[in-house]
């Protein structure tokens, strides 16, 4: 018996939605609370759009935390309804619910995702961003208003990107998991396999290169992911990526010219793969074209949504 296996009797573990309209930084929290960036960040809406587990284990509990896309009222295509089933799904799961939300602001979106909160869970306020807060006396009569629109099993101000009260907010999540013993083995941080990864790495670049240019009705599927040894028994992963879009001229703008934006978005997308798999990678990334992907349900199945 291990001395891990020795605290099994007041050992604590559970499922930790985190939940909130897009871009209150949902996918920065979770990375900073398991310590490596598994869901990808950019500032376009919507960046995450499957269910990310990460896992944080420590010496007296293990949170199993859940980064659910943006709950999405704006567009309807199959794509967000698929979105959308998923953070409800979600929801109806887990043992404890992280609302987030930016400090100081409160809008519809964010009243919708409210809404959504089922009555029989503990939900744990997160007012995330309070470093931008540029009246920092502000953030108590906000904290006041929250108050009053449901009763909050606690309230944590911090700030994900700063890793600022992140040690607070576990505090307060730790004492409502279940007793229970590890679902994971105490060095997994994710239930993703790396081919899945590696799609959100391709993602995330072209998001960040191309967010303002590029419209959202795009997707990556890793048609190829072979693993290897060299002759020198180095680790080799041979990756084939496709970006699917829906028109001929986002295409030409993925590409640039004479191939220079897909070169240099396949090349910073290689090297995030080899430091998060610890190997070689040869990666190479192609565009194809399929006009109305976002509402085509077999397509949708075949990329992973649900």
């Amino acid at each position: 018996m291990t001395e891990h296996d020795q605290k099994l009797p007041d050992y604590r573990c559970g499922f930790v939605a985190i939940v909130g309209r897009p871009n209150v930084g949902k996918s920065t929290l979770l990375n900073h609370l398991i310590g490596m960036k598994l869901s990808i960040t950019s500032r376009k809406a919507q960046t995450t759009r499957h269910r990310i587990t990460g896992v944080l284990t420590t010496d007296s509990a293990q949170f199993v935390f859940v980064d659910t896309p943006g709950f999405q009222n704006r567009h309807r295509n199959a794509l967000n309804q698929a979105m959308n089933r998923n953070v409800t799904s979600t929801l109806a799961d887990v043992d404890v619910i992280l609302f987030v939300v930016e400090a100081g602001r409160f809008g519809p979106d964010d009243d919708a995702v409210l809404k959504l909160l089922p009555a029989d869970r503990p939900v744990v306020l997160v007012i995330n961003k309070i470093d931008t807060l540029v009246d920092k006396s502000a953030l108590l009569p906000f904290i006041e208003s929250m108050a009053q629109k449901r009763e909050f099993t606690a309230v944590v101000p911090l700030s994900a990107l700063r890793g600022l009260k992140l040690d607070v907010l576990q505090q307060a999540v730790e004492p409502l998991l279940p007793q229970s013993e590890p679902f994971y083995a105490e060095d997994q941080i994710t239930d993703r396999n790396e081919r899945f990864l590696a799609a959100e790495i391709v993602r995330e670049k072209i998001f960040r290169m191309l967010g303002d240019e590029l419209p959202y009705a795009m997707t990556v599927e890793i048609e190829k992911f072979d693993e290897e040894v060299t002759t020198r028994g180095q680790e080799l992963r041979r990756i084939y990526a496709a970006v699917w879009v829906d028109r001929e001229s986002q295409k030409a703008i993925l590409i640039g010219k004479s191939g220079e934006k897909l070169k240099r978005i396949a090349s910073e997308a290689r090297k995030d793969m080899e430091l998060m798999f610890d190997a070689k990678v040869y990666l190479e990334v192609w565009v194809k074209v399929k006009s109305g992907w976002a509402d085509d349900t077999r397509l949708l199945r075949q990329f992973g949504f649900e």
